[in-house]
């Protein structure tokens, strides 16, 4: 196992303008860097947040979104790995472009600048809250359907984004597959983050034994959208080290990987799953539905 590290999560208000979400967050970054960071984390779509046509005619291609060019500089330049939680790109003449619907891609960036993995959001947010809000994710992204789990120095890091923490069979998937650390980078909305954040984040890390990194978005975005905040780094027994509560900051927390083998060795549930038949159907639909 891996020496302890300091790791950060960024949180702050993305805006419609690139450019300008790209002048904060490396402000924040080179914060996270002053504090002693080696990793830092960046919440979900951290290029700009924006809706409907804006949207599509702001998304560019990989290799020519100047958030993703100038993160990979700014990681070159600070020295450190950086997780870009993700950034809507259009995936048109990609293999899986698919249907012509853009792409919530998560990056990893080593401290050269490297692309070490990608991950592409895989469930949508389709939901209708209480309060009248409601989102149709799917209509602008489509699912991604590949699980990825990488390399650090530190570490093996499960990546998902947002609505993915409450799939806990995707996360049981990466700590099998050797995931020390899982990155759930949101835009959670304040009511569900106010009901459930805390609680579906130390479970996560809880039940797989794993750290938990979850940078978030805060405040009012363009269209009255508001987010939660509260960044969260939780250790494997689902003690929260940091918590980034309201507001545009850093949070940042001394990683010790140890605590990993320790938590899973007390409780090693994850040794002891076992295959099973599943329940007959229901008589009925679902209460949602």
């Amino acid at each position: 196992m891996s020496a302890p590290f300091t790791a950060a999560c960024i949180q702050f208000t993305a805006g419609p303008d690139p450019e300008a979400n790209l002048r904060t967050v490396a402000g924040l970054v080179r914060q996270a860097r002053d504090a002693g960071a080696e990793f830092v984390a960046t919440p979900e779509v951290s290029n700009f947040i924006e809706s409907g046509k804006r949207r599509r005619d702001k998304a560019r291609h990989e290799a020519d979104d100047p958030f993703l060019a100038g993160m990979r500089e700014l990681a070159r330049e600070a020295g450190l790995w950086l997780l870009l939680g993700s950034l809507v790109i259009d995936p048109a003449g990609e293999a899986e472009a698919g249907d012509g619907r853009l792409a919530n891609r998560s990056f990893l960036i080593d401290a050269a600048g490297a692309i070490v993995a990608r991950y592409d959001k895989i469930h949508m947010f389709d939901i209708d809250l209480p309060g009248g809000e409601s989102y149709r994710e799917s209509s602008a992204y489509r699912p991604g359907g590949r699980t990825v789990v990488a390399e650090t120095p530190w570490g093996r890091l499960g990546m998902s984004v947002c609505y993915d923490v409450r799939f806990p069979h995707l996360y049981r998937r990466l700590a099998q597959a050797g995931a020390d650390f899982l990155a759930v980078p949101s835009v959670f909305t304040v009511p569900t983050g106010t009901a459930h954040w805390h609680v579906l984040l130390r479970v996560r890390a809880i039940e797989n034994g794993c750290f938990v990194l979850a940078p978030a978005a805060w405040g009012e975005h363009a269209g009255g959208r508001r987010s939660y905040g509260h960044s969260l780094i939780v250790d494997p027994w689902g003690k929260v080290l940091a918590d980034g509560g309201e507001g545009v900051g850093i949070v940042t927390a001394a990683i010790d990987p140890a605590r990993i083998a320790e938590a899973r060795g007390m409780v090693p549930s994850l040794k002891h799953d076992r295959d099973f038949a599943p329940p007959d159907p229901a008589p009925r639909p679902l209460a949602a539905e």
